[in-house]
């Protein structure tokens, strides 16, 4: 049998190229059985060690607060995102997401802007009156401890992309959407509501406190 090298012109690949390919071929082959789990239990044979090499925290500003929180909501949502491409069936390009989402809201009333002209107490010091803004929502805060992915369903292309990232950009949509859903369901808890009732019971009591028989908080 005529081989390449025999061959006038013929050129033969030399050794460490044949091993170079070969490595090359059993490498992609370990990293598409461990990424899709493909033989179970395959993964476990290349051990990880997770190290913490984070740099130190940067403070990059200080800013003082001049608000009351007077009331704070716990929130949980699930979160089902479904992103399809067109002309292409889920098994090949698409997303599903289910994600439990936790988080919290504050009710607060800012006081930064309090002065003299808001607060009026009468001659003999037995009544005051307080006027206040009225009580606001903050942005709903995720609490990472409590919030995770139930399941991902990706199609063939996206799982082949997921070899060369994480796709954090996926993990950020269904955070961002449970976070609307939970300052939607904020916006209808009634947690204004509560905030202003506390506020008023909290400036009550101090002002009993002081000496005052009467007090009135007005919001506006």
């Amino acid at each position: 049998m005529e081989t390449s090298s025999d061959r006038p012109g013929g050129t033969r690949r030399p050794w460490w190229g044949r091993i170079a390919a070969g490595l090359a071929v059993v490498v992609v082959l370990i990293v598409l059985v461990e990424r899709f789990s493909l033989v179970p239990g395959f993964g476990g044979l290349f051990g990880g060690e997770t190290r913490d090499r984070s740099g130190p925290a940067l403070l990059k500003s200080l800013q003082d607060m001049h608000r009351y929180e007077a009331a704070v909501g716990n929130f949980q949502v699930v979160v089902d995102l479904e992103k399809d491409a067109a002309f292409l069936p889920d098994a090949i390009r698409g997303t599903r997401t289910l994600y439990v989402g936790a988080g919290s809201v504050s009710g607060y009333v800012d006081m930064g802007g309090l002065g003299e002209r808001n607060v009026t107490v009468n001659g003999d010091r037995t009544e005051a009156t307080i006027r206040l803004p009225r009580p606001v929502l903050g942005a709903a805060a995720l609490d990472p401890a409590r919030s995770y992915a139930v399941s991902k369903q990706r199609g063939l292309l996206d799982r082949l992309g997921d070899l060369f990232s994480d796709n954090p950009a996926g993990e950020q949509a269904v955070q961002k959407l449970a976070a609307q859903h939970i300052d939607q369901a904020a916006r209808d808890s009634g947690l204004t509501e509560r905030a202003e009732k506390n506020t008023t019971a909290m400036l009550e009591g101090l002002l009993h406190s002081l000496g005052f028989r009467t007090v009135n908080v007005a919001y506006a």
